[in-house]
C-alpha cells in the first residue's frame, strides 16, 4: 500500500502544465526528495509538430505525448506502481487475467481502487469521468432526477442525435448495452437505472499523453477498453461492462493542405482529428472550395470508425469507400506507442487500418485524406406509394423497373438511398430520398431518368419528380439528409452488399427482386442503397470488404417490434430478421459480404460476411499488433477468440456481462 500512496503523493504534483519551483519537495516511502521539474515531470511532455513520419505536422493535440522520460522521471522517484502506466507488461496481464481469463471487472479482487483512479485522474490533468447514464435524471438512483430533464431526454430520444453524440458514453444500439438506463415512457416498465453494459469511465481526451495513459492502464490491470467518438454503430462497438473508455470526440482540428504531397498523391488534402463528424468537414470542404468523401448521416464521426470500417458514402460511386482517400494516420497502438502510419511508415498495420474495423488495432487521432475540387450535384426526389389508382402489382412492377437500371446509375456516378415499407392491409410505400447526381446538371439527371419514368407511365403511375440543382457537395448533403433515428429499443437491424453479377444474369436478377420483394411482404423495413464502390480511377489495396468491389446495392433490413409487447415476441422478431429474412438474401448472394457498421449483431461467419479473402491477414495483423488483446468489439477482427458471459433474448452477447477468452 505504501507504494499506491507514494504514487498519489507524487501524481498530486502532477497535472498537466503545472510548474514546480526548485525549492519544493515531496515525501515519498518517508523519505524527502526534491521535486522540480528535473525530478518530477508532468504526466506528458511536449514534441515537435514535425516529429512525424508524414507530410503533414502533428496536431497540437498530437504535439503532448507519453514518453519514457516521463516515466522515467517518475521511476527515478522510486514509485514502483508507475509501471501501471508502463508502455510494456504483459507479465501483468497474464497474472491477472491466470484465474478466469477474464478482463477485470468491478467487484473483482483485482479491480483497481479508488486511489488508483486518482491517481490516474490527476495524471490525466482531470479527464477522467465517472459514467452517469444519460437518462438518469428519469430516476432516483444516480441523485440527480430532474423532471424536466426527463422530459426532453424522452421527446428528444429518437431523433436528436446530436445530443447522444456528445455525451461520453450514450451510444445508438441501446439493446445490445441491455436497456439499463432508458427513459421510463420509452422502455415501459423501467423502474430503475444502472451503468449496467456501459463503461465504469471515460477519458474526456484532448491529447496523446491521455490516450496512452489509458491503453497502458487497461492493459497493465486487464480492464476492458472500448474506443467512443460519437456511438453510431449498430453492434454497440464503443460500449462493454466494467470497461474504460477512451472518448475522441472532442479531437476536432481540422487543417488543410492546398497542394498536399506524400508519395504518388499531389492535390488538396485534410489532416483531420479524430473527432471530427461529417457536418464539421463537410463545412470545412465547402469554405476551401473542395470536396470530401463522407457518410451521408449528419452526426457520424467521419474520422473513427466510420473510415476504419471503409466507410460508404454518397460519393462512393465516384470516388470509392473513405478508408480508400486516407494517405496517412497516427495512432497509439496497444503498447501504447504512438505511430505515424502511411503506405511507407508500418503499411501492414496502415493496410489493416483502412478497412479493418474501429477498436481493433489502435486509437486513431488523426488522419489525412484526400480532397477533390468542387463539384455540382443534382437530387432528386418521389414516392411510389398503393392506393386508389395504384395496385400492390403496379407498384412492384414501378419498384423492379427501378432496380433494373442500378448497374447503369452507378457507372454515371450516382447514389440513390430510398426506403421500402409494408403499411399493411396490403398497401406498400416507397420514398426515393434522394437520388444523389454529383457532377450532373438537372438536364443530365433527366435524360439518365427519363426511361425511368417512361416505365413508371406504361405500368400507370403518375409519378411527380423534384429535381433540385446545387452547385456544391455541401448544400446538396445538407438540405437531402436529415437527422436519423436514435436509441430504439424495439429494433435489430442487418444488412447485404448485393452484387453487380445478379444483375447481369436474369435468373439471379429475379431471384434477387423477389426475394427482397418477400421480406417487405412479410413485414421487413428496408432502407437501401443503389452505390458501387469501384471507381474508374481504381482504388488502393486495403482491408475494406472485397464484397464493396462487386457492389450495386447496400441493404439494410430491419426488424421491429412493440416496445410494450412480450420478450417472446420480442425474440421471434429478432430471429426472424437474422435466419430468416436475411439467409433469404444470403441465399441469393453466395459469397457476398455485409457492411461490418450497418450490419447483424450476431451476422453468421462474420469473418467472410465482412472481410472475405482479407480476413486471414487481418486476423493476422492483429496478433501482431495487439497480441494481448487490448482492444475488443463485437464482430471486429479476433473477437471470435472471446465470448460474453450472458446473453440477450437467447443469442445475442449482452455488453452488460463479462468479456472473457474462449
Amino acid at each position: 500500500m505504501s507504494s499506491v500512496r507514494s504514487l498519489l503523493a507524487a501524481a498530486l504534483l502532477l497535472p498537466l502544465g503545472l510548474q514546480l519551483g526548485s525549492a519544493q519537495t515531496i515525501v515519498v516511502d518517508d523519505k524527502t526528495l526534491p521535486a522540480d521539474n528535473k525530478t518530477v515531470a508532468p504526466a506528458a511532455e511536449p514534441v515537435s509538430p514535425d516529429a512525424t513520419n508524414a507530410s503533414a505536422p502533428l496536431l497540437p493535440a498530437e504535439t503532448v505525448q507519453l514518453t519514457d522520460s516521463v516515466l522515467a522521471n517518475l521511476t527515478d522517484l522510486q514509485l514502483s506502481n508507475i509501471s501501471l502506466f508502463s508502455f510494456d507488461n504483459g507479465s501483468a496481464v497474464a497474472k491477472r487475467s491466470l484465474f478466469s481469463g477474464c478482463k477485470t471487472y468491478p467487484g473483482d479482487l483485482l479491480w483497481p481502487s479508488q486511489i488508483v483512479w486518482d491517481v490516474f485522474n490527476l495524471l490525466l490533468g482531470g479527464a477522467l469521468i465517472k459514467t452517469v447514464p444519460f437518462a438518469s435524471p428519469c430516476y432516483q438512483d444516480f441523485h440527480n432526477y430532474d423532471a424536466a430533464k426527463c422530459a426532453y431526454l424522452t421527446n428528444n430520444w429518437s431523433n436528436y442525435s446530436y445530443m447522444h453524440t456528445d455525451d461520453p458514453t450514450s451510444i445508438n444500439a441501446v439493446l445490445f448495452e441491455g436497456l439499463t438506463c432508458m427513459p421510463p415512457a420509452i422502455n415501459v416498465g423501467e423502474t430503475s437505472c444502472t451503468v449496467g453494459g456501459y463503461p465504469e469511465y471515460a477519458v474526456a481526451i484532448s491529447n496523446v499523453a491521455q490516450i496512452q495513459l489509458a491503453v497502458n492502464l487497461a492493459r497493465n490491470l486487464n480492464l476492458r477498453l472500448v474506443v467512443k467518438n460519437t456511438g453510431h454503430d449498430f453492434g454497440a462497438k464503443s460500449t462493454g461492462k466494467g470497461a474504460l473508455s477512451i472518448w475522441t470526440h472532442h479531437l476536432k482540428s481540422i487543417q488543410f493542405y492546398q497542394n498536399y504531397r506524400d508519395g504518388s498523391y499531389r492535390g488538396p488534402a485534410f489532416k483531420l482529428g479524430s473527432g471530427v463528424q461529417a457536418y464539421e468537414i463537410y463545412e470545412a470542404a465547402n469554405q476551401y472550395g473542395v470536396t470530401v468523401v463522407g457518410g451521408e448521416g449528419q452526426t457520424v464521426g467521419v474520422t473513427g470508425g466510420y473510415v476504419l470500417g471503409g466507410g460508404h458514402s454518397p460519393l462512393s460511386s465516384l470516388y470509392g469507400m473513405a478508408a480508400d482517400q486516407v494517405l496517412s494516420m497516427e495512432v497509439v497502438t496497444a503498447d501504447g506507442r504512438f505511430l505515424t502510419t502511411s503506405p511507407t511508415s508500418y503499411p501492414d498495420l496502415f493496410w489493416a487500418l483502412c478497412g479493418g474495423g474501429g477498436s481493433t488495432y489502435g486509437v486513431v487521432t488523426s488522419l489525412v485524406v484526400k480532397a477533390y475540387p468542387k463539384l455540382p450535384v443534382t437530387t432528386l426526389t418521389y414516392v411510389l406509394q398503393t392506393g386508389p389508382s395504384v395496385t400492390a402489382d403496379q407498384f412492384w412492377a414501378a419498384l423492379r423497373a427501378f432496380f433494373e437500371g442500378f448497374i447503369e446509375y452507378t457507372d454515371a456516378g450516382n447514389y440513390e438511398y430510398f426506403r421500402i415499407q409494408n403499411l399493411g392491409g396490403g398497401q406498400y410505400y416507397s420514398d426515393m430520398g434522394p437520388w444523389f447526381a454529383p457532377n450532373m446538371t438537372k438536364a443530365q439527371l433527366q435524360a439518365l431518368v427519363a426511361p425511368l419514368f417512361a416505365r413508371f407511365a406504361e405500368i400507370g403511375i403518375d409519378v411527380t419528380p423534384t429535381y433540385t440543382e446545387y452547385s456544391n457537395f455541401y448544400d446538396a448533403w445538407k438540405a437531402s439528409f436529415p437527422l436519423e433515428p436514435w436509441g430504439s429499443n424495439a429494433i435489430r437491424q442487418a444488412s447485404r452488399l448485393l452484387p453487380r453479377a445478379n444483375w447481369q444474369d436474369p435468373a439471379k436478377f429475379n431471384a434477387t427482386f423477389d426475394a427482397l420483394r418477400s421480406v417487405v411482404e412479410d413485414g421487413g423495413y428496408v432502407i437501401a442503397f443503389n452505390i458501387a464502390a469501384n471507381p474508374k480511377g481504381g482504388y488502393p489495396d486495403n482491408a475494406v470488404n472485397p464484397a464493396w468491389r462487386e457492389t450495386v446495392m447496400h441493404c439494410i433490413v430491419a426488424a421491429l417490434w412493440n416496445p410494450a409487447g412480450s420478450a417472446a415476441d420480442a425474440k421471434a422478431a429478432s430471429d426472424t430478421l437474422t435466419f430468416d429474412w436475411m439467409q433469404r438474401l444470403r441465399d441469393v448472394s453466395p459469397g457476398a459480404g455485409a457492411y461490418m457498421s450497418e450490419s447483424d449483431y450476431i451476422e453468421p461467419n462474420f469473418q467472410q460476411a465482412f472481410w472475405g479473402s482479407k480476413y486471414a491477414k487481418a486476423y493476422q495483423l492483429k496478433q501482431k499488433w495487439d497480441p494481448l488483446g487490448v482492444f475488443y468489439a463485437q464482430n471486429a477482427v479476433g473477437s471470435e477468440d472471446w465470448k460474453m458471459s450472458e446473453m440477450i433474448m437467447g443469442n445475442l452477447p449482452s455488453q452488460n456481462s463479462k468479456l472473457c477468452r474462449k
